[in-house]
């Protein structure tokens, strides 16, 4: 025994030094950590205990039998970060390509069982050329196993997948299941099919990286949530991610050290232009609610008119919803949908208040949208909200208009508090477009058609286009200046800690997909 542990410590030690018995791709060779060392950087230091180190491959087809290396491709086991509990696997490019056998995707499913049962997250650092042919359906087998596994953990603890490599064909399937995804730029990529296979069948010349590369998936796709320079800040990203998420669906969300103070906040006062078509960046609102520097942003080069992500708000993790009215003035579409409907639903998984910011003209219309399904993209967003179970908090700064009204967590679909700065609009349409609509005849008979049109959009604006008759209904439970904001959101989200919210009896709702 203490020959086989020499051994392998002497493999570890070659690893590190970019050597040993294995091959070194080119990507290695100019600057990605190895399996060993991203693991060293995430978890606590001394932390790590390894689980499975000297297990190897059963296979003996092709002279497999002669090529077997300890730990068979990849590194499970469990660790701290930051003094809590998580699971991790990483997978070894320097072995076999990091691809998947029977053994490495026994491993894998190993550590998931223990994360699963002890209600801790797990984080999976992918780096592989995909499942190992010379094992033809065992291999397979071992991803279908990977993915059960993915979908029986989902919404009971925190998944998190980081590609710090290649990661195609079935591999794929595993990340797209877990709750958090990043990638690191120029020496990751993930696809279904790869460039080659891309030309034989459509005759598209592509590169990996314009195929699904870290830029597309951030950017087109929407399939990737972070990414990062390289693999320390992809690294840090995750630690920093962990910070928000609870343990488990049983935890509460972290909560921080908060000593209250003066939480007027007079820079909120002049974001709201006063030209109602003028745009204004939502991050500047966030950024003045939640404790400082403390919003991380998730998605955020993916359906820019809807932010999403993190921040702490007297100390509480709670998850922000706000529409962007500076990109495309904020208007729901099908991408901004699905983003937002996938946040909402995270957060209520992992008992994550929310906290929405409305500012939005509408549905963006168009045959575009409605032939690519907005109607039931749209109602997924909808359908989020008024199912999860947090407590849920809404502020309203400008603009809400029509069925997004609704659909942006109205006391309707159950929001439990609802406020709006005097600057809101809250009603059908803009008043330009709904006094056409109603005074259509008196300004077609009118000699001055615009100064009627003018008129009435006036009176419209005087009668709706503010939130007095809303509050007056009791959809908005405090109409309050934006300097006191903040101040208010941290004694909502006080006074909602201890919500419970029960769900009729089902096996489950049939979300529209």
């Amino acid at each position: 025994m203490k020959d086989k542990l020499q051994e392998l410590n002497d493999k570890k030690a070659k690893a590190h030094l970019g050597g040993g018995t294995t091959r070194i791709d080119k990507q290695h060779a100019k600057g990605k950590l190895t399996a060993r060392e991203r693991i060293h950087f995430l978890l606590d230091k001394g932390s790590f205990e390894e689980i499975g180190m000297f297990v190897i491959h059963r296979s003996t087809d092709f002279g497999m039998e002669k090529k077997q290396y300890y730990g068979d491709g990849v590194i499970t086991g469990y660790g701290t970060v930051n003094g809590r509990l998580v699971y991790v696997f990483a997978q070894d490019f320097t072995v076999f390509g990091g691809s998947l056998s029977e053994t490495h995707a026994e491993k894998i499913c190993k550590i998931m069982d223990h994360a699963l049962k002890n209600g801790a997250p797990l984080i999976g650092l992918n780096d592989s050329g995909g499942a190992r042919i010379q094992e033809g359906v065992k291999s397979l087998g071992g991803y279908a196993d990977i993915f059960y596994k993915n979908v029986r953990a989902s919404g009971v603890i925190p998944q998190i997948s980081a590609i710090m490599g290649p990661c195609a064909g079935g591999a794929v399937y595993s990340p797209a299941m877990t709750d958090f995804t990043l990638m690191v730029e120029d020496t990751s990529y993930m696809f279904v099919t790869g460039p080659n296979v891309v030309k034989t069948v459509t005759n598209e010349e592509v590169t990996a990286e314009e195929l699904g590369g870290a830029s597309a998936h951030s950017t087109k796709s929407g399939v990737t949530h972070f990414t990062a320079a390289n693999d320390l800040i992809c690294i840090e990203k995750i630690k920093q991610l962990l910070s928000y998420l609870p343990q488990n669906c049983e935890d509460k969300a972290p909560k921080l050290d908060f000593t209250p103070g003066n939480e007027v906040r007079e820079q909120l006062m002049d974001i709201i232009p006063e030209n109602a078509s003028q745009p204004y960046d939502m991050r500047e609102v966030i950024n003045g609610i939640m404790d400082e520097d403390s919003f991380m942003e998730v998605h955020p080069d993916f359906a820019e008119n809807i932010v999403i992500g993190f921040a702490r708000i007297g100390g509480r993790s709670v998850g922000v919803v706000a529409n962007q009215p500076y990109y495309l003035a904020g208007v729901l579409d099908v991408n901004s949908s699905r983003k937002g409907a996938r946040f909402v639903r995270t957060c209520d998984c992992f008992n994550i208040p929310l906290l929405v910011l409305v500012d939005v003209p509408g549905f963006l219309p168009g045959t575009d949208q409605e032939w690519n399904g907005i109607i039931v993209n749209g109602a997924k967003l909808l359908y989020a909200f008024s199912e999860a179970t947090v407590p849920r908090v809404t502020l309203i700064t400008r603009k809400a208009y029509g069925g997004a009204y609704d659909v942006m967590n109205s006391k309707h679909i159950g929001a439990d508090m609802n406020f709006a700065w005097p600057s809101a609009e809250i009603a059908v349409m803009g008043a330009k477009g709904a006094s056409e609509i109603i005074f259509k005849s008196e300004i077609r008979a009118a000699e001055d058609g615009a100064a009627i049109l003018a008129e009435k959009e006036a009176e419209y604006a005087e009668k709706f286009a503010h939130p007095y008759r809303a509050a007056a209904r009791g959809f908005i439970d405090e109409i309050i200046e934006p300097r006191d904001s903040r101040a208010k959101l941290i004694k909502a989200f006080a006074m909602l800690e201890n919500k419970v919210d029960v769900l009729p009896k089902k096996k489950h709702g049939n979300i529209p997909l």
